[in-house]
Formats: structure tokens, sequence, C-alpha cells
């Protein structure tokens, strides 16, 4: 028989259980990591600041329960080892360019295909659609739930020239930010090199690169104006959105009570509407910023963007396609989603 010593020592020991939905759960912190600069709630990078809202909603909602810590500007870990790290089970969470982990899963860079996505509401109808329907099924065999969707429109920063029809990036070291894009430049007659979002800075200002394609955000966040002489603006319309969910380990998620996983995925639902406003809200900020430093704006109008699609869909949209028959069904039904 347990003395009475050896019984308090054993629930000083144990985990701290509360109850949410009539079920008992031991508290559990979640890691989430990024590689965008760090903020707070109120301030900063929105995607930064999603990730912490998602972690304060967690543990209010669950009396301190389930709690998330953040980690911003891949402070935990490099940015291209965080989607196998999620793979694994060796990271909870991370809000990632899904693209970035095109090289080891071909299929991955639907989510930054040019000319497929063309408004926010058309991304945002993805979920819902059978395309959103097959990505999340194919991304759950590999090991990864998505939690929160969110699209960022895409522009263009350049130390040469402004960059709007594919004629400009002719002769020009370019980053793309995915395989896919990388081809529609290479086809328009650019060299192209891979840089996550947080070298591009360093790039830019040693010359490595003339020109980079990334978020409003990004060059907000990674004050790509000191480094950048023309701006490509994303606010009317563009060539390529980025799908940069908050992306969760079906490992440690299925590990969780039911109460936890059905408080995550309605967490991470909430908060993508506060994603589309940060980045709508950037692609008119970024332009802004660009001109206090003394850069105007160019815009991507109508016939400029047929022509980049034009050039997609005989380039990168065949590649991709001919890749495997899951990038091919991908393809097919992104096209028909109509908003």
């Amino acid at each position: 028989m347990q003395t009475r010593r050896a019984l308090l020592t054993a629930a000083v020991a144990a985990p701290a259980l509360l109850r949410l939905g009539g079920q008992a759960m031991a508290g559990q912190d979640l890691k989430i990591s990024h590689q965008f600069p760090g903020g707070t709630e109120e301030d900063g990078d929105f995607r930064d600041r999603l990730c912490r809202k998602f972690a304060a909603m967690l543990k209010q909602r669950s009396d301190g329960a389930l709690t998330a810590t953040v980690y911003p500007n891949a402070s935990l870990m490099k940015t291209n080892s965080q989607f196998m790290a999620v793979r694994k089970g060796a990271l909870d969470l991370s809000l990632f360019p899904l693209a970035y982990a095109g090289g080891q899963i071909s299929e991955l860079n639907i989510g930054l295909m040019p000319c497929v996505v063309g408004s926010y509401a058309q991304g945002a109808a993805w979920k819902t659609a059978p395309v959103g329907r097959r990505l999340s099924a194919f991304l759950a065999e590999k090991g990864i739930v998505i939690v929160s969707w969110v699209w960022q429109a895409n522009g263009v920063v350049s130390r040469a020239n402004p960059i709007v029809v594919p004629e400009d990036v002719k002769g020009l070291k370019t980053r793309g930010g995915s395989r896919e894009m990388d081809l529609l430049l290479l086809a328009a007659g650019a060299a192209t090199l891979s840089l996550p979002s947080n070298e591009i800075y360093a790039a830019m200002q040693t010359g490595a690169v003339d020109a980079v394609v990334t978020s409003s955000t990004s060059m907000i966040s990674f004050r790509l104006e000191e480094t950048g002489k023309h701006l490509t603006s994303a606010r009317d319309r563009t060539f390529l959105f980025t799908f940069e969910p908050l992306l969760m380990s079906k490992a440690i998620f299925d590990a969780l009570p039911p109460a936890h996983r059905d408080l995550i995925m309605a967490v991470g639902e909430e908060l993508e509407p506060f994603g589309t406003a940060g980045s709508k809200a950037d692609d008119d900020k970024v332009v802004g910023v660009f001109r206090k430093a003394g850069i105007q704006a160019q815009d991507i109008d109508a016939a400029a963007f047929e022509k980049w699609q034009a050039l997609a869909r005989t380039s990168t949209w065949k590649d991709y396609a001919g890749r495997s028959a899951e990038c091919a069904e991908l393809l097919k039904l992104s096209q028909d989603v109509r908003v």
C-alpha cells in the first residue's frame, strides 16, 4: 500500500489535469515555428501575429490545458528543415510556404503555381473545392494537417529595371520562390536561384540576385525598399499567389484528445479571415513604404497578366502536369475553381 508521501510525490510529478468539453486532459505546450520576424499579437508581420493569436486563443479556450509557444525568424530551426520536422513529429506546427517543400514532394508546388490562383477569393475557395479536399488528403498521407488556409499575393522587387511583363526579366538573376515559378522565369530568359524569404535582403544587398518575387508582407518585413530600386505591386492583380498555411504534424494532432483537435481546427478556421485581411492590407501598405523610400510602384494590368499566363501554360504548367498523375489531377482541379 502506498504511503501518503508517495501519493503526494506522484500527484506533484503528474501533469496537471484540466477539464475541456467534459473530458480530462493533460496540459501540453505546442511549438510553432516560422521564418518571419517576430512581434506581438497587435504589431508586426501578420503571419507572426496569426501564430500568436492562435496560441492565445488555444490557451484561453482550453483554460490553459493547451498552450503554444511561437518561435519566429527560424529561431527554433532553419526554414527548410521545418516541413520535414513537422512530417516526422519533431515539430508541432509551422506557418510554412507549402512550395518550399516542393523539392521533396513535387505535388506541393501547386501552392506556388504561376497564374493558377488569380484572387484572394479564388484561393479561399480552394478549401472546400475538390482541389482543396484532394490537397488536404494528399498532405494527410504525408503526415501533415492543414490547420489554417492562408494565401498571399506576390509582387516583384528589382535592382535592375521594372518587372511587368515576362520580357522584363530576361538576363536577370531572379528569385522565384518555387521550382514552378523558376521554370516560368527561365522560360522568360532569366537566370534563377533558390532562397528562403529571410535570406533575400542579403542577396539583394550583395548583388547576388537582381530581382525577387515575394509577398508584399515579406517585402515590408525584410525591408526590401532598402535594397531595391523598382516595385511591381500585387494590389490589383498578380501572376503569383503563395499558399502559406499553418501546418501541423498529423502524428501530434492524432495523439491529442478529440476536444483538443476540435479546438485547434476551429481556431485555425476562425483566423483565416485575419490572414486574408492582413495580406490584402500589406498589398496596399507596401506601395506606401516604397514610395516613402522614393520608389514608385508598377502594376500588372490584364494584358500583362495574359502574357504571363500564356507562358505559364507552355512551360511550368506543362512540366508540373507531367511529373505525376497526382500533379496532373491537382492542376486540372485548380482550373475548375471559378469565383
